[in-house]
């Protein structure tokens, strides 16, 4: 191990290493030859940066002085984007030297305007070139219009909907959508307002689900409304189907009270696909096959085609058999007391 001695030394050993090698007849021509291209390199410089350049800077965009009760639904850009030519010292100094003020718009000016206001950038030139060099030439300012929509308190309740395209495995179905929350606020001008009746989430892709799906979406952006919350926690609840068959009765309807409707079969066999949650929960008395006297009295052929008249919910793809059935019309005696 070295002791402090020793380390002394040799830190003067180096120390007159590195002064003989900068006192050396190489060494002073070498830093000769640094101080000569670093002159050069100087002039070139200068030289580059007398020239003309153009260049695009961006500047802060503010509002002040807007009431508490307004909502701004459609708000300004957060910036605006300048087009300038210059020296190539002077546009230095703004890169790296001058920071731009916020050009301020003030809402008291335009609150008399309506509440879709449209202010042409010509009216803050005077804003821009204020913070400029006097040999600064303005070339473009973007955007050269700005506009903003506003509401007081105008506002409803509206539910939310998912949009976009669904991919499923196989044998899996959407059973429920879950939305968090299911409805929203949006604020907007009456006549803007009355045109929205739902909120829709921005379009998504899922593809190949076999699972309960969460996703966070932000609601599609509407021009002049605002919506708040303006995202939704969306669940899509999967299930997985199954085949299930049950025996239906087949009944008249509207038949007058001295006629009773008798079929052959009396049932029908309901086969159908249900998801695994609702397997047990569906039965045959959720399903209604009904027959009307009126259909009977039209019906030219010897057998009667029997359709579902009511089919339970998280039901699909049902199918009958048979599809037709014999049927008779029976008169009943009806005794008056």
């Amino acid at each position: 191990m070295f002791d402090k001695r020793n380390i002394r030394i040799y830190y003067l050993r180096t120390l007159e290493k590195i002064r003989s090698f900068l006192l050396s007849r190489n060494s002073r021509e070498f830093l000769i030859f640094l101080s000569f291209v670093f002159v050069s390199f100087c002039f070139w410089l200068l030289q580059i940066l007398n020239d003309d350049y153009e260049t695009e800077f961006s500047i802060p965009l503010r509002m002040k002085n807007v009431p508490n009760n307004v909502v701004l639904t459609s708000e300004l850009p957060s910036e605006l984007k300048i087009g300038v030519k210059d020296r190539g010292t002077v546009l230095t100094n703004y890169m790296l030297g001058q920071t731009f003020y916020p050009v301020t718009i003030d809402f008291k000016d335009y609150e008399s305007k309506g509440t879709q206001v449209r202010i042409p950038v010509s009216t803050l030139l005077k804003k821009i070139t204020g913070q400029l060099n006097q040999s600064t030439r303005l070339l473009t300012v973007r955007p050269d219009t700005l506009e903003f929509i506003y509401t007081k308190g105008e506002a409803k309740k509206v539910p939310v909907k998912l949009q976009g395209k669904i991919d499923l495995d196989r044998q899996y179905y959407i059973s429920d959508v879950i939305y968090s929350p299911d409805s929203v606020m949006v604020y907007a001008p009456q006549e803007i307002l009355d045109t929205i009746t739902t909120a829709y989430t921005e379009s998504v892709v899922l593809e190949n689900l076999s699972d309960t799906t969460h996703r966070r979406i932000s609601l599609a952006k509407v021009k002049g409304a605002r919506f708040i919350p303006d995202f939704n926690d969306v669940t899509l609840m999967l299930d997985v189907y199954a085949e299930k068959s049950v025996e239906v009765p087949v009944r008249g309807v509207n038949f007058p009270p001295d006629k009773v409707l008798r079929t052959f079969p009396s049932k029908v066999q309901v086969t159908f696909q249900v998801g695994l949650s609702h397997f047990k929960a569906i039965t045959a008395e959720d399903f209604f096959i009904g027959v009307t006297y009126e259909e009977l009295l039209n019906n030219k052929g010897e057998k009667c085609p029997v359709k579902l008249k009511s089919v339970p919910r998280y039901v699909n793809h049902v199918r009958l058999n048979p599809q037709e059935v014999d049927y008779l019309i029976e008169q009943q005696i009806i005794f008056n007391d």
